[in-house]
């Protein structure tokens, strides 16, 4: 009886154990229509695709970091498509002043078919206030790709996506007007089966107070 007691109050822990990882896990809920003071766009984005919805950070949080889903078979012949997706990382004002990444959101709008997720890049201090997009213009009978990198300002400092090499780097978009970026909205173009893929082809974000 005692050993069922014992066996029985072990189980109890490790349940209570495994609850509380499962709740330190927990991400915030994002906020699909928080209320935002400026959008940032750059003047070298392509408009072959059709726009996604837009996608905000929770309630006081702000991106400080992002990463991308990037098209990198090379060496074959085919249809590639370079940058098909752009998350962006969002965590609190008390976190990010103690560089604390752990419980942090992350956002998307539309995303393409291709490729993988790189790895999230950093602010080393503060949040992202504007970005820069590399572009490749169109190739008339050659393989578009249209946007194929991107760049953020931080607060302090610049990140520069693993994107592909190609295409040229546009304007700046503006700076914040606010804390710093805290939605997202994409402009993707869908499969088009037997012909020429772009995946995406602009982006726009979102400052919040």
């Amino acid at each position: 009886m005692h050993y069922f007691i014992s066996l029985m109050f072990s189980l109890l822990v490790i349940i209570g154990l495994q609850v509380s990882v499962q709740a330190g896990e927990k991400r915030p809920e994002r906020s699909t229509n928080r209320h935002y003071r400026s959008e940032l766009t750059v003047p070298n984005g392509i408009g072959w695709g059709t726009w996604g919805d837009r996608d905000m950070c929770p309630l006081g949080m702000y991106a400080a970091g992002f990463s991308l889903k990037v098209d990198t078979v090379d060496g074959l012949p085919g249809d590639l498509t370079a940058v098909n997706g752009i998350r962006l990382h969002c965590i609190n004002v008390l976190d990010r002043s103690l560089n604390l990444y752990h419980n942090y959101a992350s956002v998307r709008s539309e995303v393409g078919s291709w490729g993988r997720w790189t790895e999230i890049k950093w602010c080393h201090s503060g949040f992202l206030t504007a970005f820069q997009l590399r572009v490749e213009k169109y190739q008339g009978a050659g393989d578009d790709t249209a946007a194929t990198n991107i760049k953020f300002k931080c607060s302090q400092g610049f990140l520069e996506g693993d994107g592909r090499g190609w295409g040229d780097w546009g304007d700046w978009s503006q700076t914040c007007e606010g804390k710093g970026i805290c939605g997202i909205k994409t402009n993707i173009e869908k499969p088009q089966e037997a012909l020429d893929d772009t995946a995406l082809d602009d982006v726009r974000m979102y400052c919040c107070d």
